[in-house]
């Protein structure tokens, strides 16, 4: 392997150089903008007006620190998380946790399979069933063959345009912007919410990014022995991750307020179980052709994320082998099924469409403590991170996050689905 050379920069030259390391975040964040997320955003604002805001908020600054201590094992170990438990977990307790991370990737893939069916039924009226087979058809040749990075900047201007539309209309629409100011910061458990509070943590918090973040971070390849490197790579991956997590927390806060505006009034809300009435809410901007252009944006976003699911779900079985991702390699064609075929099939007994995008999304939640406490086992090491392992005070806030997430669960589980 040929490592690159770190030079001296002069300071008009350090001005651009970040540019150098930007990407993995931004590619994270057009994941925010998928199916899942604009369900559980949804039936979030619909059904609890501005109540759930907090955790966009609470689920957000948890993102930006586990992004980058992902992406910090990447850089520094030249490992993804898959591969790092591979080589420091031991192996009966390493399989059941990438056993677990696999099921993750699957619920995920489910639902952006799910979304893209929606989508075909809504422009072409193909039953969500048939609709799904032709998703996983797509996705698959277009994982296997690449032909996915000829379309990719496509799909990601699209999709960030219906994105950036939401952010737009809350400029418009009848937002109460002082419900709105209290609902970011302040914790509301409204009866028989928890699901949907799950649901947005897991759409937000995708155990599966986790994986992938460090995976796209360490197959950059740079030289793990140049201290110069690695420390500028931090300083800018976390630049990167905190400018597009940031973009990530608007764009999600501006769904939910979008459909708080638009189907919760006087405290009463109106349960939305169907994701083409999303496309009303983009009326104001877009007029007629709003479901339309919502119907292709959401077939485009199904398909983007069903890709980007199936490769985490490569990304976590190869590691089962202690291998890369390479579509070459039988363990990553192998993992990408086990990944993409199973949640093809799932969506063949499920009843509900939109309440198959709700529980998808808070299954996540519930595969997520196992994620952090991995995540942070891993990253706390000296054996593995050298000098490079978490401080104490970053310890505990990561120990907080995880516990915070853990007892959200527990709550999940009394109160009931």
């Amino acid at each position: 392997m040929k490592f690159r050379k770190t030079k001296n920069l002069n300071p008009k030259a350090e001005r651009f150089h970040f540019l150098k390391y930007v990407g993995p975040g931004i590619l994270v964040t057009v994941g925010f903008i998928d199916p899942g997320n604009w369900a559980s955003n949804i039936a979030a604002g619909s059904g609890y007006g501005y109540q759930l805001l907090w955790m966009v908020t609470l689920s957000t600054i948890m993102l930006i620190l586990l992004q980058h201590n992902a992406a910090h094992l990447g850089i520094v170990t030249g490992l993804c998380l898959s591969e790092a438990a591979s080589t420091y977990i031991n192996r009966i307790l390493k399989n059941i946790i990438l056993f677990t991370a696999v099921l993750a990737s699957i619920a995920t893939a489910m639902a952006e399979i799910l979304g893209g069916a929606i989508a075909l039924q809504m422009l072409f009226s193909i039953p969500i069933k048939s609709g799904s087979i032709l998703i996983l058809l797509v996705v698959l040749f277009c994982t296997f063959t690449n032909a996915y990075k000829r379309i990719e900047k496509l799909i990601i201007l699209f999709v960030s345009l219906i994105g950036f539309s939401f952010l737009f209309e809350i400029c418009i629409a009848g937002i109460d912007w002082k419900q709105a100011a209290i609902g970011w910061i302040k914790p509301s458990f409204p009866a028989h919410s928890m699901p949907v509070i799950m649901s947005v943590l897991g759409a937000v918090v995708m155990p599966h990014n986790l994986f992938l973040h460090s995976e796209i971070i360490q197959s950059r390849q740079w030289n793990l022995e140049d201290d110069a490197l690695i420390q500028r790579q931090l300083k800018y991956e976390f630049r990167d991750t905190l400018f597009s997590m940031i973009i990530g927390w608007a764009i999600n806060s501006a769904m939910i307020l979008m459909a708080a505006a638009s189907f919760y009034q006087n405290g009463n809300g109106t349960a939305v179980d169907d994701l083409a009435a999303t496309g009303s809410m983009l009326a104001p901007l877009l007029g007629n052709m709003a479901s339309l252009v919502f119907a292709v944006a959401l077939l485009l976003a199904g398909i983007s994320s069903s890709i980007t699911a199936g490769m985490a779900g490569g990304t976590i079985f190869s590691g089962i082998f202690n291998k890369p991702y390479d579509t070459s390699d039988k363990e990553t064609k192998l993992g990408i099924l086990v990944t993409m075929v199973p949640a093809a099939v799932i969506i063949l007994f499920i009843s509900s469409p939109f309440q198959g995008l709700i529980y998808s999304q808070m299954l996540l939640a519930v595969q997520l403590p196992i994620t952090i406490f991995t995540q942070i086992y891993l990253t706390s090491s000296r054996k593995v991170m050298g000098k490079y392992a978490n401080s104490k005070h970053l310890n505990i806030v990561l120990w907080i996050t995880a516990l915070i997430v853990t007892f959200l669960n527990i709550g999940l589980f009394v109160t009931g689905f």
